[in-house]
């Protein structure tokens, strides 16, 4: 005979092997939600009315009004993704750095960062690389395990750049802030940027041959004409990036929100289609392909997040979520511990799920637990989002490592490269990125000011002014007292709002 107490680990056990079935996770969640709801019912752990709020459950949360951002900023991303901002900035970064040692690799790197500031697509942003670089690194006897891997980790880098998908998913899961989420994720997303770099820098030292200098003579530009090319794709790229973070909150130092995330995802998909005309590719089999990305994107995650609900929902009424608090909490190193037992969790999850079903998925069950032990739930999240980039770098189940091996087929088929870049080399390339990303993760879980140090500081309450506050409303202390209210209740009353929070709240 099965109890409840028995029956959550049950429930998970269930979870992992639809997991790895391969079924569409949205429909295979759903269904083993409802099958262990009825069975939960037909055994009186709870009634059959617990069942019938799933329907308003389910609408509730599909009526926030934050996930309406999720189909503006992928409007956004696949929109400048395709109207080959990619290509002229690769090149012209590739003809600045390209004379230096690794020069190619570095464009790459920030071409990257600044590209997942924009778009927000790891396929387009790891095909759009490899067309233009890969044959070019190639030609110049770049190693071919540190150009598929500088390629492929650069796409990844756009998971955690603002104003990434993920983050507005993982706030939304965690109840805090976008704002907050994106002013977080700055100081890994520079480390990231560094380390890769860094990385680089040290391979071109120990190791020439692997990242050779391009010679002058291969510039088709210089001078001015060449700065002029760099500046016309970073300048007006950085414009919408400031514009669309910096109207919610989201940029280091700005602590003032004047619109929410739905309505900066809208003003920065106005901005991708305004810089699509300025670089003259604004045409309607470009807006119809984005479209329709767009409309599979939302429809994937709106399926997601019905399924997650209806299996969160009865996990929850068998109580599960005590089941997952009293296993997690009891580990040995206290936060610590937990953090590290989470991180190596996700690490294995992320083999077969992507970063969308790990959120709505396994985020809900963690959420809880870690805001109770105490841990920052902004931090808790950027660290999570760390982590969730190696999904798309694992050999040999990593998406970019698959978009990357299509498109290197494609580019040897039509003559752009030399030889056949074999999957040994993509595989193995991968790994010393998965470990530079790992050691990210580590960073931010030890040095949680990495993430913390860009948020807004807590205002100080003036006791004495809160005080004179209530004096001057025609109460004392003691009144405030006998009516109900403490000094503590009277701080929290008077306390400055933080406007980037309320702003970004739907």
């Amino acid at each position: 005979m099965i109890s409840m107490e028995s029956f959550p680990p049950l429930m998970f056990a269930g979870l992992i092997v639809i997991m790895l079935i391969g079924f569409p996770v949205a429909f295979s969640l759903a269904a083993l939600g409802l099958a262990c709801g009825f069975f939960a019912v037909s055994q009186g752990w709870f009634p059959p009315e617990f069942m019938s709020a799933l329907p308003q459950n389910v609408f509730g949360i599909l009526s926030n009004d934050l996930l309406l951002a999720i189909p503006f900023f992928t409007l956004m991303g696949s929109l400048l993704e395709k109207c080959g901002l990619a290509e002229d900035m690769l090149d012209s970064m590739g003809q600045l750095f390209g004379p230096v040692r690794g020069g190619l690799g570095y464009s790459v790197i920030i071409v990257g960062f600044i590209l997942g500031a924009i778009t927000g697509t790891v396929a387009g942003q790891v095909i759009a690389m490899a067309m233009i670089s890969l044959p070019v690194m190639m030609r110049y006897g770049y190693n071919m395990r540190y150009a598929t891997g500088v390629l492929a980790a650069s796409g990844t880098i756009t998971q955690l750049v603002p104003p990434s998908l993920v983050l507005v998913v993982l706030a939304d899961q965690l109840g805090r802030s976008v704002g907050d989420m994106y002013k977080g994720a700055w100081g890994p997303s520079i480390l990231q940027v560094l380390i890769f770099a860094l990385y680089t820098f040290v391979l071109g030292r120990v190791k020439p041959d692997h990242v050779p200098g391009v010679p002058k003579t291969a510039r088709t530009l210089q001078g001015w004409a060449l700065w002029k090319k760099c500046l016309r794709g970073i300048v007006p790229s950085a414009v919408l990036i400031f514009a669309v973070l910096g109207s919610m909150g989201g940029l280091p130092g700005i602590d003032t929100a004047i619109c929410t995330p739905t309505e900066a995802g809208a003003m920065g998909a106005v901005g991708a289609f305004i810089l699509a005309g300025l670089h003259r590719r604004l045409n309607w089999p470009l807006v119809r392909d984005t479209m329709l990305g767009t409309m599979r994107i939302t429809a994937m995650v709106v399926f997601i997040l019905i399924g997650s609900r209806t299996f969160s929902l009865v996990f929850q009424g068998v109580e599960g979520g005590r089941w997952i608090e009293h296993m997690l909490s009891n580990l040995p190193g206290g936060q610590v511990g937990f953090l590290i037992a989470v991180n190596i969790f996700i690490f294995f999850l992320a083999f077969f799920l992507d970063f969308f079903e790990i959120a709505f998925i396994i985020l809900p069950l963690l959420g809880p637990v870690a805001d109770k032990m105490g841990i920052d739930l902004v931090w808790f999240g950027v660290m999570l989002c760390v982590n969730m980039q190696t999904s798309f770098m694992h050999p040999p189940f990593g998406f970019a490592l698959f978009y990357l091996r299509g498109i290197a087929d494609t580019l040897y088929k039509n003559g752009s490269l030399p030889k056949k870049v074999e999957s040994n080399d993509i595989y193995m390339g991968a790994l010393p990125w998965v470990g530079m990303q790992l050691i990210l993760v580590a960073i931010v879980i030890f040095f949680p000011q990495t993430v913390t140090a860009f948020l807004d500081k807590e205002k100080p309450v003036d006791m004495n002014h809160a005080s004179e506050l209530l004096q001057q409303m025609g109460g004392t202390d003691d009144k405030a007292k006998q009516d109900g209210l403490s000094s503590d209740d009277a701080a929290k009353l008077f306390a400055p709002a933080d406007p980037a929070s309320a702003a970004s709240q739907p």
